[in-house]
């Protein structure tokens, strides 16, 4: 079933359109408020903060160009998926968090529910920040602030995070695919035209084809970037299942063969934004010491390290220290975030538990060593593929193409978070349709 006749058969059945509308609206809604921007703030000076700060275009783009207009959105979904992360952390730290997380329901309700409370703290934490960050840029984005001023630019940006978390879970409950997903997808689709008429009026000068030969080599970049992805992202490690033969409803059930798929990107767009994060945090870190006395050692090297911690620094070894701990922080992460989600002793046993086993392994714990040891080599593909996606690949096309790294944010993970959404959305999609087929048969 192709995409196309995908969307005719689901436009088709009244349920299913009822669910694209209502996901379709939602995100109509987050456009909306994607383009009211917080009073006080100056437009002018955000331009030129964004068009220096590669790392800032990577935090908008996750949040739909929310942050170069400082709307309310202006933090996207960033606090509401480092809280679920963090939550996903404690459940292997702690194994109370562990017992709840096996409760089924209700103790997916408890940790939703603290992951909601972390997303607010988190929230106003990096509102506070955005605030310092913006009052001490040169020129300056907004200005002199009493705590009330402070407080209510704190409550509006972290109540649009909040919002942007209650959208994202109505897609996911009454709509079509994953809301936290498909609000950043929405974003970045939002926000496409904009950016690319901007670096393409920004490098076209009439002086004829030559101005135009960068955008068709990074359009053919882009190309191969998206036919790569979109291999990498169907790619699985098939491990082979016998379920051996028992007794069934008063007879005998033959061995049946199938596959336990490990997917080599399973962590998905997860390790970089949480690395997105943690890269961001000296330069916040850095603005809190403007006020310094300007002898003090902190005070110069916050000025140092503001003037410094850019990809795209004139400096080549802080350059190649900044590239080289964002691609390790991507490359972690990856493995972190694959660990908490791929328990292979939950596999093991569930294997056991059904009478499964794999051809030549004993059940058990030898199931689950060889199970931690496939899924480390298929993380390592997995995690080199989304380190060169970050930093490699945006070094390799400015050099290419000659489009300034600053822009290259609209490349290689934007390229990533579209068509892994894309496929997935249409995947549940595809499912969706399957069910009612079924659900036909049967009545």
């Amino acid at each position: 079933m192709n995409l196309i006749q995908a969307l005719v058969n689901a436009i088709r059945l009244p349920e299913l359109r009822n669910k694209i509308l209502f996901t379709g609206g939602i995100l109509i809604i987050f456009r909306f408020f994607a383009n009211v921007a917080v009073p006080g703030a100056s437009q002018t000076a955000l331009a030129n903060l964004f068009n220096s700060q590669a790392l800032l275009g990577l935090l908008d783009l996750f949040s739909g160009g929310g942050l170069s207009r400082f709307s309310v959105v202006a933090m996207g979904m960033n606090p509401y998926i480092n809280a679920t992360i963090i939550m996903q952390l404690m459940t292997v730290i702690s194994e109370r968090i562990k017992e709840i997380q096996k409760e089924g329901e209700m103790g997916r309700r408890r940790i939703q529910r603290w992951s909601r409370y972390l997303t607010v703290a988190l929230g106003a934490g990096q509102a506070y920040g955005f605030t310092v960050l913006f009052q001490n840029t040169s020129p300056a984005i907004l200005p002199v602030l009493d705590w009330f001023q402070r407080l209510e630019i704190i409550v509006v940006l972290t109540a649009g995070t909040i919002m942007l978390m209650w959208f994202g879970e109505l897609i996911t409950e009454y709509g079509i695919g994953n809301g936290v997903s498909l609000i950043i997808f929405a974003g970045i689709i939002g926000r496409g035209p904009q950016g690319v008429a901007a670096v393409f009026a920004a490098h076209t000068t009439g002086g004829g084809l030559a101005d135009y030969v960068p955008f068709i080599v990074f359009g053919l970049i882009a190309l191969v970037m998206t036919a790569v992805i979109i291999e990498v992202q169907q790619a699985v490690r098939k491990i082979p299942i016998q379920s051996a033969q028992r007794v069934a409803g008063g007879r005998e059930v033959g061995r049946r063969a199938s596959f336990l798929p490990l997917r080599v990107n399973h962590a998905g767009v997860i390790p970089i934004i949480f690395a997105i994060s943690v890269m961001f945090l000296p330069t916040i870190l850095a603005n809190y010491f403007t006020g310094a006395p300007p002898d003090t050692w902190y005070y110069k090297a916050a000025a140092w390290l503001r003037g410094n911690w850019d990809p795209s620094t004139s400096n080549v070894a802080m350059a190649i220290t900044y590239n080289g701990l964002y691609f390790l922080f991507t490359f972690a992460f990856t493995y972190f975030y694959t660990a908490i989600t791929f328990e292979v002793t939950d596999v093991a046993d569930n294997l056991k538990r059904y009478s499964s086993f794999i051809p030549g392994i004993r059940p058990g714990k030898p199931t689950a060593d060889y199970l931690a040891a496939v899924m480390n080599r298929v993380t390592f593909a997995g995690a080199c593929f989304l380190g060169f996606i970050t930093v490699i690949l945006p070094i390799a096309t400015a050099k290419i193409s000659g489009i300034p790294h600053q822009q290259m944010y609209l490349g290689g993970t934007a390229i990533l978070i579209v068509v892994g959404v894309a496929l997935d959305t249409m995947k549940q999609l595809q499912t969706q349709l399957v069910m009612r087929q079924y659900r036909g048969f049967i009545t």
